[in-house]
């Protein structure tokens, strides 16, 4: 399974609207595309007046990342009201390799 990870920042006084608009755009198409496992918007108040965003999603594999994302899946997709809202982003995404350990009892 992969991970991936996302970081952008809005004023907090959009926070509420950014929150509303990501969740019917971003999150919902990541939810719906094949091979994903899961996406979750992750916020926290950020020095300057600004909440930060960072999405997680689960995918089973790369391939179903470059099916979302295409071939330059590192690079971070965009939708066209960010630029509305977004005063700090990430140009790429990371992504990580989930490893799960059996739970020890």
């Amino acid at each position: 399974m992969i991970a991936r990870t996302w970081r952008g920042a809005v004023r907090t006084a959009d926070a509420e609207a950014y929150a509303a608009y990501i969740d019917e755009t971003g999150m919902r198409a990541y939810a719906e595309t094949p091979g994903n496992q899961g996406a979750y918007m992750l916020t926290r108040e950020i020095a300057g007046g600004l909440t930060e965003f960072t999405t997680l999603s689960f995918w089973d594999s790369l391939d179903a990342v470059r099916a979302f994302a295409g071939e330059d899946y590192e690079t971070a997709v965009f939708y066209p009201e960010d630029d509305r809202y977004l005063v700090e982003r990430d140009a790429t995404c990371t992504h990580y390799e989930v490893a799960s350990m059996a739970r020890r009892v």
